[in-house]
């Protein structure tokens, strides 16, 4: 999908992620979503701060308290954004639907894998469905394959063949993997919630690496 293409499938999944903000009792907003940590407001302030990140100066306060930690800096920004007095996600995506301002150290590419899945991340866990093109969650998914440390662990797709059925996409070799363009989007960016559509031998060996570590509690006792 080229550059063009990518632009209007993050403009128009920031309109209809506004669209399904807009729906949301104060209850829903507080749902977990399929983003580890972070509820549906959480996720909402991550997408809708995307448009508008500050200047790479004005970070450096938050680096600082991130220590270096990616995620941690993208957990600290993300909650500042959500606590400003008067946050409206959705008046934010629809105001800056169609902006294509990146923020510092990502691309284009980034943006389409992350709207789309952090829309994911908001309509799964509410029984919502948010329409996705196959061909869109294929470009996310020809980026999503290429990341690694610090999002996801960069051997979890090893020994697997992902196969599309809804359009020419395939990944890798091995056991494999089929089901619809967007489930296989959701497994390669670690959602376990994409095992409900897909089949094949390869999905035990994915529900086993997606698996979270015991914690110390859960161990069993020496």
């Amino acid at each position: 999908m080229d550059r063009e293409t990518s632009w209007q499938v993050i403009a128009q999944q920031r309109l209809a992620i506004a669209d399904l903000l807009d729906t949301l009792t104060p209850e829903e907003w507080e749902t977990p979503s399929l983003c580890g940590g972070w509820t549906v407001r959480t996720v909402a302030a991550h997408v809708a701060g995307t448009p508008i990140a500050p200047p790479l100066i004005a970070l450096v306060p938050f680096m600082i308290r991130a220590r270096g930690n990616y995620n941690r800096l993208v957990d600290i920004l993300t909650q500042h954004f959500a606590e400003q007095p008067g946050f409206d996600p959705a008046a934010l995506l629809r105001e800056h639907a169609a902006s294509r301002k990146l923020p510092k150290l990502t691309n284009y590419r980034n943006i389409v894998m992350d709207t789309i899945v952090h829309g994911q991340d908001i309509a799964i866990p509410l029984g919502r469905t948010l329409p996705v093109t196959p061909e869109a969650a294929a470009a996310g998914a020809d980026r999503a394959v290429e990341v690694a440390l610090p999002l996801w662990k960069r051997h979890r797709l090893d020994g697997l063949r992902l196969v599309a059925t809804d359009t020419e996409w395939t990944h890798g070799t091995g056991a494999e993997i089929r089901g619809p363009m967007l489930a296989l989007l959701l497994l390669i960016t670690c959602r376990p919630a994409g095992f409900d559509g897909v089949t094949g031998p390869g999905t035990e060996i994915l529900a086993a690496r997606l698996r979270p570590a015991p914690t110390r509690s859960d161990s069993p006792p020496r």
